[in-house]
Protein backbone atom coordinates (compact mmCIF):
# COMPACT_ATOMS: atom_id res chain seq x y z
CA UNK A 1 0.00 0.00 0.00
CA UNK A 2 1.28 3.33 -0.89
CA UNK A 3 1.76 5.96 1.95
CA UNK A 4 1.44 9.58 2.03
CA UNK A 5 2.31 12.44 4.54
CA UNK A 6 0.79 15.59 4.73
CA UNK A 7 2.11 18.82 5.93
CA UNK A 8 0.25 22.34 6.58
CA UNK A 9 2.01 25.62 7.09
CA UNK A 10 -0.63 28.35 7.68
CA UNK A 11 -4.49 29.01 8.41
CA UNK A 12 -7.59 26.84 8.86
CA UNK A 13 -8.29 27.46 5.44
CA UNK A 14 -5.36 25.43 4.30
CA UNK A 15 -6.13 22.94 7.25
CA UNK A 16 -9.62 22.31 5.78
CA UNK A 17 -8.19 21.77 2.18
CA UNK A 18 -5.12 19.39 3.41
CA UNK A 19 -7.98 17.12 4.95
CA UNK A 20 -9.97 17.26 1.80
CA UNK A 21 -6.83 16.38 -0.17
CA UNK A 22 -6.18 13.42 2.13
CA UNK A 23 -10.06 12.29 1.31
CA UNK A 24 -8.86 12.31 -2.70
CA UNK A 25 -5.58 9.75 -1.32
CA UNK A 26 -8.08 8.03 0.73
CA UNK A 27 -10.21 7.05 -1.83
CA UNK A 28 -7.21 6.16 -4.12
CA UNK A 29 -5.83 3.52 -1.41
CA UNK A 30 -3.38 5.68 0.11
CA UNK A 31 -2.41 4.95 3.85
CA UNK A 32 -1.47 8.45 5.63
CA UNK A 33 1.74 8.87 7.81
CA UNK A 34 3.29 10.74 10.00
CA UNK A 35 5.01 14.11 8.26
CA UNK A 36 7.90 14.13 10.94
CA UNK A 37 8.30 10.61 12.12
CA UNK A 38 7.69 7.79 8.96
CA UNK A 39 8.99 8.08 5.57
CA UNK A 40 6.42 8.35 2.61
CA UNK A 41 5.99 7.95 -0.81
CA UNK A 42 4.09 10.99 -1.37
CA UNK A 43 4.43 14.37 0.23
CA UNK A 44 2.20 17.42 0.20
CA UNK A 45 3.35 20.18 1.60
CA UNK A 46 0.15 22.59 1.98
CA UNK A 47 2.27 26.26 1.66
CA UNK A 48 1.64 29.96 2.81
CA UNK A 49 2.34 32.69 1.65
CA UNK A 50 0.73 35.73 4.22
CA UNK A 51 3.72 36.82 5.22
CA UNK A 52 7.63 36.34 3.83
CA UNK A 53 8.32 34.03 6.85
CA UNK A 54 5.51 32.05 5.17
CA UNK A 55 7.76 31.67 2.21
CA UNK A 56 10.47 30.87 4.09
CA UNK A 57 8.99 28.26 6.21
CA UNK A 58 7.21 26.71 3.53
CA UNK A 59 10.55 26.04 1.37
CA UNK A 60 12.32 24.67 4.90
CA UNK A 61 9.37 21.96 5.08
CA UNK A 62 9.44 21.32 1.06
CA UNK A 63 13.40 20.82 1.73
CA UNK A 64 12.72 18.98 4.48
CA UNK A 65 11.07 16.47 2.47
CA UNK A 66 12.70 15.86 -0.23
CA UNK A 67 15.76 15.03 2.68
CA UNK A 68 13.51 12.55 4.49
CA UNK A 69 13.14 10.44 1.07
CA UNK A 70 14.99 11.59 -2.06
CA UNK A 71 12.72 8.82 -3.98
CA UNK A 72 9.34 10.24 -2.72
CA UNK A 73 7.07 12.00 -5.08
CA UNK A 74 7.02 15.61 -3.78
CA UNK A 75 3.91 17.77 -4.21
CA UNK A 76 3.42 21.37 -3.07
CA UNK A 77 0.09 23.33 -3.32
CA UNK A 78 -1.09 26.18 -1.35
CA UNK A 79 -0.72 29.80 -1.40
CA UNK A 80 2.91 30.20 -1.73
CA UNK A 81 2.40 27.60 -4.35
CA UNK A 82 0.09 30.19 -6.39
CA UNK A 83 1.84 33.10 -5.89
CA UNK A 84 5.68 31.80 -6.49
CA UNK A 85 5.67 28.15 -8.85
CA UNK A 86 8.80 29.26 -10.32
CA UNK A 87 10.79 30.40 -6.98
CA UNK A 88 9.34 25.94 -5.66
CA UNK A 89 10.44 24.83 -9.17
CA UNK A 90 14.13 25.74 -8.61
CA UNK A 91 14.32 23.55 -5.83
CA UNK A 92 15.31 20.09 -6.87
CA UNK A 93 13.06 17.51 -5.99
CA UNK A 94 9.77 18.92 -6.30
CA UNK A 95 7.45 16.92 -8.69
CA UNK A 96 4.23 18.72 -8.65
CA UNK A 97 3.12 22.28 -8.13
CA UNK A 98 -0.34 23.32 -8.06
CA UNK A 99 -1.60 26.30 -6.43
CA UNK A 100 -5.10 26.98 -4.66
CA UNK A 101 -7.41 25.36 -7.63
CA UNK A 102 -7.53 22.71 -9.78
CA UNK A 103 -6.51 19.88 -6.82
CA UNK A 104 -8.90 17.21 -7.41
CA UNK A 105 -6.19 16.44 -10.16
CA UNK A 106 -3.37 15.70 -7.90
CA UNK A 107 -3.45 11.73 -7.76
CA UNK A 108 -3.78 11.72 -11.80
CA UNK A 109 -0.81 13.97 -11.55
CA UNK A 110 1.24 11.39 -8.45
CA UNK A 111 0.44 9.00 -11.30
CA UNK A 112 1.72 10.61 -13.96
CA UNK A 113 5.02 11.40 -12.52
CA UNK A 114 5.36 7.54 -11.35
CA UNK A 115 5.48 6.81 -15.52
CA UNK A 116 7.15 9.31 -16.25
CA UNK A 117 9.59 11.60 -13.44
CA UNK A 118 8.64 15.24 -15.60
CA UNK A 119 7.96 17.86 -12.87
CA UNK A 120 4.41 19.09 -13.41
CA UNK A 121 3.72 22.52 -13.20
CA UNK A 122 -0.57 23.26 -12.90
CA UNK A 123 -0.81 26.72 -11.33
CA UNK A 124 -3.30 28.93 -13.85
CA UNK A 125 -4.04 32.22 -13.41
CA UNK A 126 -6.31 32.64 -10.20
CA UNK A 127 -7.72 35.82 -11.06
CA UNK A 128 -9.50 34.31 -14.03
CA UNK A 129 -11.35 31.77 -11.67
CA UNK A 130 -14.69 32.10 -11.31
CA UNK A 131 -15.88 28.03 -10.12
CA UNK A 132 -15.63 27.32 -6.56
CA UNK A 133 -13.43 24.37 -6.17
CA UNK A 134 -15.22 21.68 -4.48
CA UNK A 135 -13.24 19.90 -2.39
CA UNK A 136 -15.08 17.82 0.94
CA UNK A 137 -14.35 16.25 4.31
CA UNK A 138 -16.51 13.86 5.41
CA UNK A 139 -14.78 13.73 8.90
CA UNK A 140 -12.10 15.55 10.69
CA UNK A 141 -9.78 13.42 13.21
CA UNK A 142 -10.70 14.00 16.81
CA UNK A 143 -12.97 17.06 16.49
CA UNK A 144 -17.16 17.90 17.71
CA UNK A 145 -17.14 20.76 15.57
CA UNK A 146 -16.87 20.39 11.43
CA UNK A 147 -15.76 23.18 9.35
CA UNK A 148 -17.50 23.54 5.87
CA UNK A 149 -15.99 25.94 3.38
CA UNK A 150 -18.33 28.07 1.59
CA UNK A 151 -16.50 30.50 -0.38
CA UNK A 152 -13.22 31.14 -1.74
CA UNK A 153 -10.98 34.63 -2.71
CA UNK A 154 -11.48 37.93 -1.57
CA UNK A 155 -12.16 41.24 -3.27
CA UNK A 156 -11.15 43.50 -0.66
CA UNK A 157 -7.40 44.26 -1.51
CA UNK A 158 -5.83 45.61 1.68
CA UNK A 159 -2.96 47.29 1.31
CA UNK A 160 -1.28 44.98 3.34
CA UNK A 161 -2.96 41.83 2.47
CA UNK A 162 -1.44 39.63 -0.82
CA UNK A 163 -4.42 36.77 -0.26
CA UNK A 164 -6.40 37.90 -3.07
CA UNK A 165 -3.42 36.95 -5.24
CA UNK A 166 -2.70 33.41 -3.99
CA UNK A 167 -6.77 33.23 -3.60
CA UNK A 168 -8.37 34.56 -6.87
CA UNK A 169 -11.64 36.81 -6.28
CA UNK A 170 -14.26 36.24 -4.54
CA UNK A 171 -16.40 32.94 -4.88
CA UNK A 172 -19.33 31.12 -3.39
CA UNK A 173 -20.41 27.50 -3.07
CA UNK A 174 -23.68 27.09 -4.67
CA UNK A 175 -26.56 26.81 -1.96
CA UNK A 176 -27.61 23.60 -2.54
CA UNK A 177 -24.04 22.30 -2.45
CA UNK A 178 -23.76 24.06 0.96
CA UNK A 179 -26.96 22.26 2.64
CA UNK A 180 -25.84 18.92 1.06
CA UNK A 181 -22.67 19.05 2.67
CA UNK A 182 -24.04 19.90 6.21
CA UNK A 183 -26.57 17.24 6.08
CA UNK A 184 -23.49 14.81 5.24
CA UNK A 185 -21.65 15.89 7.94
CA UNK A 186 -24.46 15.82 10.52
CA UNK A 187 -25.00 12.19 9.33
CA UNK A 188 -21.55 11.72 10.21
CA UNK A 189 -22.52 12.47 13.80
CA UNK A 190 -21.38 16.22 14.19
CA UNK A 191 -23.70 18.86 16.16
CA UNK A 192 -21.70 21.91 15.41
CA UNK A 193 -20.56 23.41 11.84
CA UNK A 194 -18.29 25.93 11.50
CA UNK A 195 -18.54 27.80 8.24
CA UNK A 196 -15.20 28.62 6.91
CA UNK A 197 -13.71 30.59 3.37
CA UNK A 198 -11.24 33.12 2.94
CA UNK A 199 -13.66 36.02 3.12
CA UNK A 200 -16.90 33.86 4.65
CA UNK A 201 -18.99 37.00 5.64
CA UNK A 202 -19.16 37.78 1.76
CA UNK A 203 -20.69 34.72 0.86
CA UNK A 204 -23.23 35.20 -1.87
CA UNK A 205 -21.82 38.38 -3.50
CA UNK A 206 -21.15 36.51 -6.44
CA UNK A 207 -24.52 35.06 -6.54
CA UNK A 208 -27.63 36.59 -7.91
CA UNK A 209 -30.66 37.25 -5.56
CA UNK A 210 -28.68 34.99 -2.73
CA UNK A 211 -26.53 35.59 0.68
CA UNK A 212 -25.14 34.92 3.79
CA UNK A 213 -28.42 35.85 5.97
CA UNK A 214 -30.39 32.88 2.97
CA UNK A 215 -27.73 30.21 3.70
CA UNK A 216 -28.32 30.63 7.19
CA UNK A 217 -32.08 30.60 6.61
CA UNK A 218 -31.64 27.25 4.81
CA UNK A 219 -29.13 25.74 6.97
CA UNK A 220 -31.84 25.57 9.72
CA UNK A 221 -33.40 23.37 7.55
CA UNK A 222 -30.95 20.75 8.25
CA UNK A 223 -32.75 18.22 11.04
CA UNK A 224 -30.33 17.47 13.28
CA UNK A 225 -27.76 20.57 13.13
CA UNK A 226 -27.58 22.24 16.71
CA UNK A 227 -25.27 24.72 16.02
CA UNK A 228 -24.04 26.81 13.30
CA UNK A 229 -20.93 29.25 13.75
CA UNK A 230 -19.80 31.71 11.32
CA UNK A 231 -15.71 31.75 11.22
CA UNK A 232 -15.24 35.57 10.68
CA UNK A 233 -17.66 38.15 8.90
CA UNK A 234 -16.15 41.58 8.17
CA UNK A 235 -18.33 44.59 10.35
CA UNK A 236 -19.74 45.61 7.06
CA UNK A 237 -21.10 42.33 6.12
CA UNK A 238 -23.35 42.24 9.52
CA UNK A 239 -26.52 43.19 7.71
CA UNK A 240 -29.69 44.43 9.65
CA UNK A 241 -30.25 41.14 7.60
CA UNK A 242 -27.77 38.98 9.29
CA UNK A 243 -28.65 40.43 12.28
CA UNK A 244 -32.45 39.47 11.85
CA UNK A 245 -31.73 35.53 11.42
CA UNK A 246 -29.35 35.57 13.94
CA UNK A 247 -31.74 37.34 16.40
CA UNK A 248 -34.32 34.98 15.37
CA UNK A 249 -32.22 31.77 15.59
CA UNK A 250 -31.62 29.34 18.03
CA UNK A 251 -28.69 27.32 16.41
CA UNK A 252 -26.44 30.16 15.25
CA UNK A 253 -24.04 30.52 18.29
CA UNK A 254 -23.20 33.85 20.16
CA UNK A 255 -20.28 33.85 18.76
CA UNK A 256 -18.64 36.44 15.93
CA UNK A 257 -14.98 37.06 14.84
CA UNK A 258 -15.06 40.51 13.71
CA UNK A 259 -11.80 41.63 12.37
CA UNK A 260 -10.83 45.15 13.17
CA UNK A 261 -7.17 45.10 12.43
CA UNK A 262 -6.94 48.76 14.02
CA UNK A 263 -8.36 51.08 16.25
CA UNK A 264 -8.22 54.54 14.43
CA UNK A 265 -9.64 56.21 11.57
CA UNK A 266 -6.40 57.36 9.53
CA UNK A 267 -4.78 53.98 9.72
CA UNK A 268 -7.89 51.48 8.66
CA UNK A 269 -7.98 54.17 5.83
CA UNK A 270 -4.20 53.22 4.80
CA UNK A 271 -5.20 50.01 5.57
CA UNK A 272 -8.08 49.93 3.10
CA UNK A 273 -10.41 48.41 5.19
CA UNK A 274 -14.08 49.36 4.52
CA UNK A 275 -15.40 50.95 7.47
CA UNK A 276 -14.76 53.72 9.82
CA UNK A 277 -14.19 53.05 13.97
CA UNK A 278 -17.79 54.83 14.22
CA UNK A 279 -19.40 52.49 12.07
CA UNK A 280 -17.59 49.13 13.52
CA UNK A 281 -18.95 50.56 16.74
CA UNK A 282 -22.57 50.92 15.60
CA UNK A 283 -22.77 47.15 14.04
CA UNK A 284 -20.97 45.65 17.35
CA UNK A 285 -24.24 47.19 19.43
CA UNK A 286 -26.69 46.11 16.94
CA UNK A 287 -24.90 42.81 17.18
CA UNK A 288 -25.39 42.71 21.49
CA UNK A 289 -28.95 43.77 20.66
CA UNK A 290 -29.64 40.85 18.73
CA UNK A 291 -27.49 38.33 20.58
CA UNK A 292 -26.94 39.73 24.63
CA UNK A 293 -23.72 37.68 26.00
CA UNK A 294 -22.32 37.63 22.26
CA UNK A 295 -18.51 36.56 22.43
CA UNK A 296 -17.26 39.15 19.71
CA UNK A 297 -13.10 38.17 19.24
CA UNK A 298 -11.13 40.22 16.89
CA UNK A 299 -7.65 40.38 15.01
CA UNK A 300 -5.73 43.47 15.15
CA UNK A 301 -2.72 44.54 13.57
CA UNK A 302 -0.03 46.38 15.27
CA UNK A 303 2.50 48.87 13.91
CA UNK A 304 1.35 49.48 10.81
CA UNK A 305 3.24 51.79 8.83
CA UNK A 306 2.39 55.44 9.89
CA UNK A 307 0.81 54.47 12.96
CA UNK A 308 2.01 56.79 15.82
CA UNK A 309 1.82 56.82 19.22
CA UNK A 310 -1.09 58.49 19.65
CA UNK A 311 -3.24 56.53 16.86
CA UNK A 312 -2.11 53.20 19.11
CA UNK A 313 -3.59 54.90 22.53
CA UNK A 314 -6.69 55.97 20.92
CA UNK A 315 -6.87 52.42 19.10
CA UNK A 316 -5.82 50.92 22.42
CA UNK A 317 -9.23 52.45 23.74
CA UNK A 318 -11.73 52.00 20.73
CA UNK A 319 -11.12 48.20 21.75
CA UNK A 320 -11.24 48.75 25.67
CA UNK A 321 -14.81 50.73 24.94
CA UNK A 322 -16.06 47.66 22.47
CA UNK A 323 -14.69 45.20 25.57
CA UNK A 324 -14.07 42.13 23.16
CA UNK A 325 -14.09 38.59 24.56
CA UNK A 326 -11.09 37.88 22.97
CA UNK A 327 -8.08 39.62 20.26
CA UNK A 328 -5.39 38.02 18.03
CA UNK A 329 -2.62 40.39 18.42
CA UNK A 330 -0.12 40.53 15.83
CA UNK A 331 2.36 42.59 14.75
CA UNK A 332 2.59 43.87 11.57
CA UNK A 333 4.91 42.18 9.02
CA UNK A 334 5.89 42.78 5.80
CA UNK A 335 4.92 41.53 2.99
CA UNK A 336 6.49 42.03 -0.72
CA UNK A 337 4.57 42.57 -3.38
CA UNK A 338 1.81 44.52 -1.09
CA UNK A 339 0.99 48.61 -1.18
CA UNK A 340 2.12 48.57 2.18
CA UNK A 341 5.49 47.38 2.09
CA UNK A 342 6.38 50.31 -0.20
CA UNK A 343 5.11 52.97 2.55
CA UNK A 344 8.47 54.62 3.67
CA UNK A 345 7.44 55.28 7.33
CA UNK A 346 7.34 51.68 8.50
CA UNK A 347 6.91 51.24 12.44
CA UNK A 348 10.45 50.35 14.18
CA UNK A 349 10.42 46.58 15.35
CA UNK A 350 11.00 47.14 19.23
CA UNK A 351 8.09 49.95 19.44
CA UNK A 352 5.94 47.08 17.37
CA UNK A 353 6.63 44.70 19.67
CA UNK A 354 5.97 46.93 22.61
CA UNK A 355 2.66 48.15 21.42
CA UNK A 356 2.03 43.90 20.95
CA UNK A 357 2.87 43.63 24.71
CA UNK A 358 0.76 46.20 26.00
CA UNK A 359 -2.42 45.03 23.73
CA UNK A 360 -1.81 41.63 25.20
CA UNK A 361 -1.70 42.61 28.65
CA UNK A 362 -5.52 44.00 27.68
CA UNK A 363 -6.34 41.29 26.23
CA UNK A 364 -6.33 39.06 29.39
CA UNK A 365 -7.80 42.36 31.15
CA UNK A 366 -10.60 42.11 28.04
CA UNK A 367 -11.14 37.92 28.51
CA UNK A 368 -11.43 37.80 31.97
CA UNK A 369 -13.83 40.25 32.02
CA UNK A 370 -15.78 38.68 29.74
CA UNK A 371 -15.88 34.93 31.34
CA UNK A 372 -16.72 37.24 34.83
CA UNK A 373 -20.16 37.94 33.32
CA UNK A 374 -21.59 34.29 33.13
CA UNK A 375 -20.02 33.21 36.78
CA UNK A 376 -23.00 31.14 37.73
CA UNK A 377 -24.47 30.38 34.63
CA UNK A 378 -25.58 27.67 32.74
CA UNK A 379 -24.07 27.05 29.90
CA UNK A 380 -24.14 25.10 26.95
CA UNK A 381 -20.99 23.07 26.22
CA UNK A 382 -19.87 20.38 23.85
CA UNK A 383 -16.95 18.96 25.59
CA UNK A 384 -14.63 17.73 22.32
CA UNK A 385 -11.68 16.08 24.33
CA UNK A 386 -9.86 15.13 27.70
CA UNK A 387 -8.78 18.62 29.55
CA UNK A 388 -4.90 18.96 27.88
CA UNK A 389 -2.58 19.99 31.09
CA UNK A 390 -4.30 16.76 32.77
CA UNK A 391 -5.27 13.88 30.25
CA UNK A 392 -5.84 11.38 33.07
CA UNK A 393 -7.84 13.77 35.78
CA UNK A 394 -11.05 12.91 34.79
CA UNK A 395 -11.71 16.65 33.09
CA UNK A 396 -12.90 17.31 29.87
CA UNK A 397 -12.59 20.71 27.92
CA UNK A 398 -14.89 22.00 25.44
CA UNK A 399 -16.66 25.43 23.78
CA UNK A 400 -19.72 26.28 25.32
CA UNK A 401 -21.79 28.36 22.48
CA UNK A 402 -20.80 31.98 23.18
CA UNK A 403 -16.94 30.32 23.25
CA UNK A 404 -15.81 29.84 26.71
CA UNK A 405 -13.37 26.84 26.70
CA UNK A 406 -15.02 25.42 29.94
CA UNK A 407 -12.85 22.92 31.49
CA UNK A 408 -15.47 20.31 33.99
CA UNK A 409 -15.18 16.88 35.65
CA UNK A 410 -16.92 14.33 33.37
CA UNK A 411 -16.59 11.07 31.66
CA UNK A 412 -15.65 10.52 27.74
CA UNK A 413 -18.85 9.15 27.01
CA UNK A 414 -20.27 12.68 27.50
CA UNK A 415 -17.39 14.06 24.42
CA UNK A 416 -19.55 15.47 21.18
CA UNK A 417 -22.89 15.91 23.36
CA UNK A 418 -24.12 18.83 24.34
CA UNK A 419 -23.85 19.32 27.74
CA UNK A 420 -25.35 22.12 30.49
CA UNK A 421 -22.40 23.26 32.73
CA UNK A 422 -22.71 25.65 35.17
CA UNK A 423 -19.57 28.30 34.90
CA UNK A 424 -18.10 28.34 38.31
CA UNK A 425 -14.56 30.28 37.56
CA UNK A 426 -13.70 32.69 34.92
CA UNK A 427 -10.52 32.47 33.30
CA UNK A 428 -8.43 33.64 30.43
CA UNK A 429 -7.02 30.64 28.70
CA UNK A 430 -9.83 28.24 30.24
CA UNK A 431 -13.09 28.37 32.32
CA UNK A 432 -13.85 26.03 35.40
CA UNK A 433 -17.53 24.47 35.22
CA UNK A 434 -19.68 21.97 36.97
CA UNK A 435 -21.52 19.23 34.82
CA UNK A 436 -25.37 19.02 35.53
CA UNK A 437 -27.01 16.89 32.57
CA UNK A 438 -26.67 16.04 29.19
CA UNK A 439 -28.87 17.53 26.87
CA UNK A 440 -31.64 14.89 24.81
CA UNK A 441 -32.32 15.24 21.66
CA UNK A 442 -35.43 16.52 22.11
CA UNK A 443 -34.57 19.25 24.21
CA UNK A 444 -32.24 20.31 21.55
CA UNK A 445 -32.75 23.89 19.78
CA UNK A 446 -35.02 24.76 16.68
CA UNK A 447 -35.40 27.69 14.97
CA UNK A 448 -38.03 30.44 16.05
CA UNK A 449 -41.14 30.70 14.44
CA UNK A 450 -40.73 33.91 13.07
CA UNK A 451 -37.90 33.24 10.94
CA UNK A 452 -39.65 30.69 9.49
Amino acid sequence: MSTVAFHTLGCKVNSYETEAIWQLFKADGYERVDFEQDEADVYVINTCTVTNTGDKKSRQVIRRAIRRNPDAIVAVTGCYAQTSPSEIAQIPGVDIIVGTQGREKLIEYVDQIRLERTPINAVGNIMKARDFEELDVPNFTDRTRASLKIQEGCNNFCTFCIIPWARGLMRSRQPESVVEQAKKLVEAGYLEIVLTGIHTGGYGEDLEDYNLAKLLLDLHQVEGLKRIRISSIEASQITDEVIQVINDSDRVVRHLHVPLQAGHDEVLKRMRRKYTTAEFYERMVKVREALPGVALTTDVIVGFPGETEEQFEQGYAFMQKIGFAEMHVFPYSMRTGTPAARMTDQVPEEIKHERVAKLLELNKELQMAYSQQFVGDVLEVIPERPFKDAPDSGLLMGYSDNYLNVVFAGDESMIGKICKVRLDGPGTDYCQGTFVRVLEQEQLPLLKERAI
